[in-house]
């Protein structure tokens, strides 16, 4: 009755073990991300723990490891549809490693080194940084404890801080290319840049790029690189009689289109050329079917986290950066 009375027994590694008929060492090794086991064990280890409902507690393994399959992914803007994106193909190619994700939003005004001292209390392998950059500081700290950091379309050059950054000055010289291609003589750039490192890197390659073809193009600020701030900068640019724009991301180059198409028929928009950055999916939608740079998130997870894992191996590397490649998608807007 005591026995009853207490709820069924937890299975263990031990029951796996012996139901498999391998030791428990094996059993440890076929639940282990990249350790050595024949395919023919953990087979039986993985039908073994299926007939018994054995789950691994990892939380428990970090205890004994000092280090979990827990990676921090800090992010900010989720309100973005490309930064959602970004989201999903970072935990699904997390997933895919065998490890596991753990989200933590934060936002401009959050301290993100305090979000990732919070990671540090779960013995976490790794953390993913797509917010503001963390200060050197709580770097510093992570390297000590073995627990690299990746920065993705960051700036800050910080010791044993790896980066994966968008070819930002390919994508502002495609953007003018284009436009100027198309026969767009009135240019301008629309950014948030003294907040955002990618936007002001795209921005200053855009107008470069525009000077080199014998045109001036303007810098057009704006708060934010959101929605609301590209539909808002729309008034602006018609009156000063903008031909070719070119904006930060797809987020706010949506709201430009729906500023320019409100009250006004569809043939309008030609009027103005619209480019975006970032080929999410809104874009292609039949109510923008915007042309745009493409940042290919599935290739950006998988070098991040590749930079992750071997930094994991070899802890003491100097920081390395790689560049993710862009490409033009043309569509009805330019």
């Amino acid at each position: 009755m005591a026995d009853k009375d207490k709820g069924p027994r937890r299975v263990t590694s031990f029951d796996v073990a012996r139901v498999a008929g391998v030791s428990r060492a094996a059993v440890s090794r076929a639940f282990t991300p990249d350790a050595s086991v024949s395919a023919k064990t953990r087979e039986k280890v993985y039908q073994a723990a299926k007939e018994l409902g054995y789950r691994v507690n990892y939380l428990a393994r970090s205890l004994t490891n000092k280090r979990s399959d827990l990676v921090g992914v800090v992010a900010a803007g989720l309100d973005n549809p490309f930064r959602t994106l970004q989201i999903e193909h970072l935990a699904r190619t997390l997933i895919f490693r065998n490890f596991r994700p753990i989200l933590l939003p934060t936002s401009k005004e959050a301290d993100t080194s305090t979000v990732i001292g919070q990671l540090l209390h779960y013995a976490v392998s790794g953390v993913i940084v797509t917010s503001d950059a963390p200060p050197t500081e709580i770097c510093e700290q992570c390297a000590a404890e073995g627990v690299p950091i990746v920065l993705i379309n960051k700036g800050d050059e910080i010791p044993f801080v790896d980066r994966i950054i968008s070819d930002d000055h390919t994508a502002g010289n495609l953007a003018a290319d284009h436009l100027v291609d198309k026969g767009a003589r009135r240019l301008a750039a629309i950014a948030a840049s003294s907040v955002s490192y990618t936007a002001r890197r795209r921005s200053e390659a855009f107008l470069a790029r525009c000077r080199q073809r014998g045109l001036e193009a303007q810098l057009f600020t704006v708060a934010l690189n959101d929605y609301r701030s590209g539909f808002d900068a729309a008034s602006g640019l018609i009156s000063l009689g903008i031909d070719g724009a070119f904006c930060a991301n797809d987020y706010m180059a949506c709201g430009v289109i729906d500023r320019l198409m409100s009250g006004r028929s569809r043939q309008a928009v030609p009027a103005m050329r619209v480019i975006g950055h970032d080929d999410i999916p809104q874009a292609s939608w039949s109510a923008y079917e915007l042309t745009t740079i493409r940042q290919p998130c599935d290739l950006q997870a998988d070098q991040a986290i590749g930079l992750l894992m071997s930094r994991m191996a070899k802890p003491d590397m100097t920081a390395r950066v790689e560049f993710t490649p862009v490409s033009l998608i043309k569509r009805r807007t330019a």
